[in-house]
């Protein structure tokens, strides 16, 4: 019997897991029957146990007393990931924590397996950090050592666009010259791929792959943005002190509106500067409403209401984020069109990423044939309009929007474990 082997796709917002059984890949069962798990661990000081997915960020919505770490994977090659935060009387290290993440992944696929899994081919962006090969070098390493701390022996990566066109490749009937979108949760990548049947058979694709590129810019950032924008100012940013000669200080506001970085405003530093903030501010009771956000650790539920909110608006034209805290009630309402204007100059970048792609690929945008999307932020319809925009004549192939990675993964680690 072959060694075991799979997949993963450690995402900054969801993961998954693909094996191929049968000659088909397919995505493992990661929580009860889902195959996506939320990439979120929550250290529950209440069991001293730790949970993942959906099952940690439900124990934290419920007020158990614990620590919840989202977006992980954003850590990777910044300063933050060999720094240390407090878990109960334990300080551990974001590497750690990934680890632990990527741990949780093994053991289901393991499960799946019914044996040992030692190899596997992990997901990365094309880059991990813009424009800094050293940053992003030292971003994949860290991943490749918190997946062998969790007992993976042979590690291989890939990049993400091109385990979609892997996944994309076993439904085409003839050739085509396709732009890969996967837009995620912490970046946009792209490629240049060309793919048919007969090319899916070969084991060396090198010379199909003509571009690929990416860039740091992904669901999460929009989820600040819309934040900032649209529902910070209900907590007090951009409100003047009250002598009327600056505003108040943007450095907490921000770090609320930042999935990685709430747990910083949970310090006794930040509450203590919070208070002399209200002292200061004009509207105190805007400050009132954040300061019970942080009492209460809630900073982690009022952002996922507003990724709940742009994640509605992919379908409807206004959606409200709602929060009933006692002390901090309010309303905020967003419409597509605040959408709209509040991610234009990062869908901006994103189309120009997507052109320098079709140029770095010596081709023509007439050329491409077929656009693959995949990944959650590709519902957004700015995004959409824009990028479908300069390939116009190519056909549009919907994947999986959140399975298409990993099940790529799979059959990249079936042609080098298998």
């Amino acid at each position: 019997m072959r060694p075991a082997f799979g997949g993963i796709d450690f995402g900054t917002s969801n993961s998954t897991v693909g094996v191929v059984r049968n000659g088909q890949p397919r995505l493992v069962a990661l929580e009860d029957d889902q195959v996506t798990l939320p990439s979120a661990v929550f250290f529950n000081f209440e069991d001293n146990r730790t949970y993942f997915g959906r099952r940690a960020i439900a124990d934290y919505t419920d007020s158990i007393e614990g620590r919840l770490m989202r977006s992980l994977k954003s850590v990777l090659g910044s300063s933050l990931v060999h720094e240390k935060t407090r878990i109960k009387t334990r300080s551990i290290a974001f590497t750690e924590i990934i680890g632990l993440f990527v741990g949780h992944l093994r053991k289901r696929l393991e499960e799946d397996a019914g044996d040992v899994v030692e190899s596997v081919v992990l997901g990365r962006p094309v880059q991990f950090v813009d424009d800094d090969a050293e940053a992003d070098a030292k971003a994949e390493g860290e991943l490749e050592n918190a997946a062998r701390t969790q007992g993976f022996k042979h590690i291989a990566f890939q990049f993400e666009p091109i385990a979609a066109a892997l996944d994309y490749e076993q439904k085409v009937m003839r050739e085509e010259l396709a732009l890969i979108v996967d837009m995620g949760g912490g970046t946009s990548d792209f490629s240049i791929v060309r793919v048919s049947p007969q090319r899916a058979r070969s084991l060396d694709r090198k010379d199909d792959v003509l571009a690929s590129r990416g860039i740091h810019i992904g669901g999460t950032d929009f989820d600040r943005q819309l934040s900032i924008a649209h529902v910070m100012p209900q907590l007090g940013y951009l409100s003047p002190t009250k002598d009327g000669k600056r505003n108040l200080p943007a450095s907490y506001f921000i770090d609320l509106a930042t999935w990685q970085r709430i747990n910083l405003v949970y310090t006794a530093r930040a509450m203590t500067h919070l208070r002399q903030i209200r002292y200061e501010a004009e509207r105190a009771d805007l400050v009132d409403r954040f300061i019970h956000i942080v009492e209460h650790r809630y900073g982690h539920a009022l952002a996922a209401l507003v990724e709940k909110a742009k994640i509605a608006l992919t379908e409807q034209l206004s959606a409200d984020v709602v929060v009933a805290l006692p002390g901090a009630e309010f309303a905020a309402e967003i419409t597509r069109a605040g959408l709209d204007a509040t991610i234009a100059r990062d869908i901006e970048r994103v189309t120009a990423t997507v052109d320098e792609t079709i140029r770095d690929a010596q081709v023509k945008p007439s050329d491409i044939t077929a656009v693959f999307l995949t990944g959650g932020s590709t519902a957004i319809p700015l995004a959409r309009q824009q990028i479908l925009a300069l390939v116009p004549q190519a056909s549009v192939i919907e994947g999986d929007m959140f399975g298409s990675v990993g099940l790529g993964l799979a059959l990249d680690a079936q042609r080098k474990f298998g």
